[in-house]
């Protein structure tokens, strides 16, 4: 609608908050709907700021913030806003932050949300692939990036997430395999820490991992008040973990509570276990080696230092990592071990349980797994000639004959 007597430079009506200012420079004011906030855009010319104002119309037609500070806000401004309203532990939140900083913040990050395309998070994708990380790296970076983007396309910020069908399968190299120690490896493994006096003293550490098949931060976090011997029982119901939780203090050690139901459970455990579980309280006696750390109201933990710290995640791989590194210095090369980590032993727990004949649903409530597909993947994973001939042994047994 036209304002009456109101004329630009040249003649032309200016229409209702329409203005031209003495520099020439055109000027567009109106109350942003949903925000409450005056507003103003400019242009060079009439032309330019009528397109503009059609583009503001059709943003307030489709719910879209109009206002400068929120078309302002950058992709880095957005998962600031989503980190603080999701729900997840301190650790998570972490480990989000740090891979945001390493791979989003200063490439895509400055980008204002209403610019960035699907080519700037396509490019993104690209180039970790084409720096060698692993498609689950880029496929977790993603989950961020879409999330924080579909928070603000519900918030009305942007009207389309470009994040959507931006991770194809191609970016990332695969992962590798994690493979579980063969039967023999074990054996071979342990048959050489039990003839070292530097290794010996860790067998204990080996078994319970093997026969357990628990999770780093559970292993670690065991008290001798968790373990029921009379019953073979060993209740898992927390975490210990240790990192930077940003708060000031560096890096510490905090128990996390388990992410699903499912991590909490109560397992049996073997006659092997339980030996594995006295020799250790026994270890930590006669070395003089106490608890002397409660951690939230936690004390009393299975696996120490000399000064009677409970055991970091990092120290207990570096003990696998030296046993193997050890034990291959000993061999003439044909018999060599790959490096494995914590994460491996607890898969070679789990492909034990497998290779026993342990039911599917039984090894899912010992592993703490929320959903059976997971703990399937082991199961499917029996493929080496190793297993195949040990399952076949188990067909042969037990198969029906058929022929007299």
């Amino acid at each position: 609608m036209a304002a009456t007597g109101r004329k630009d430079s040249k003649g032309r009506k200016l229409h209702t908050g329409e203005s031209q200012r003495k520099d020439g420079i055109y000027l567009y004011r109106y109350t942003d709907a949903y925000t409450g906030k005056r507003t103003s855009v400019y242009a060079n010319d009439l032309p330019e700021l009528r397109r503009k104002e059609k583009a503001i119309a059709k943003d307030i037609d489709d719910n879209i913030l109009t206002d400068i500070s929120t078309k302002n806000l950058t992709l880095n401004a957005l998962f600031e806003m989503y980190l603080g309203i999701i729900v997840v532990d301190d650790g998570t939140k972490i480990n989000y932050q740090n891979m945001w900083n390493i791979h989003v913040r200063n490439t895509i990050g400055n980008i204002k949300a209403v610019n960035l395309r699907a080519s700037h998070i396509m490019g993104l994708y690209s180039g970790m692939s084409n720096d060698k990380y692993a498609h689950n790296t880029i496929k977790y970076i993603h989950l961020m990036i879409f999330s924080a983007l579909e928070m603000a396309v519900g918030d009305g910020i942007i009207r389309n997430n470009p994040a959507k069908n931006a991770l194809s399968s191609e970016y990332g190299k695969e992962p590798k395999k994690k493979e579980a120690l063969e039967v023999s490896e074990q054996e071979r493994l342990l048959d050489f820490m039990n003839k070292s006096d530097v290794y010996r003293k860790y067998i204990p550490l080996i078994t319970i991992m093997s026969e357990t098949a628990l999770r780093c931060g559970e292993l670690i976090g065991i008290t001798f008040n968790d373990i029921d011997f009379k019953n073979k029982e060993l209740r898992i119901d927390h975490q210990l973990t240790y990192k930077n939780y940003k708060d000031g203090n560096g890096c510490m050690f905090r128990i996390k509570k388990p992410k699903t139901k499912a991590g909490i459970r109560t397992i049996p455990l073997t006659d092997r276990a339980c030996d594995a579980f006295r020799e250790q309280r026994k270890q930590n006696f006669q070395a003089g080696i106490f608890c002397t750390f409660e951690i939230e109201g936690v004390t009393d933990f299975v696996f120490l230092t000399k000064n009677g710290r409970p055991m970091m995640p990092s120290a207990l791989n570096n003990v696998l990592y030296n046993i193997v590194r050890n034990y291959n210095s000993c061999t003439d090369g044909t018999q060599t071990i790959e490096q494995f980590s914590s994460h491996i032993m607890r898969h070679t727990g789990c492909t034990n349980m497998a290779r026993a004949g342990i039911n599917l649903k039984a090894t899912q409530y010992v592993m703490g797994h929320a959903h059976s597909d997971v703990t399937m993947d082991v199961y499917n994973h029996l493929n080496n000639k190793t297993d195949v001939k040990l399952e076949f042994s188990k067909f042969e047994k037990n198969g029906t004959k058929m022929v007299q």
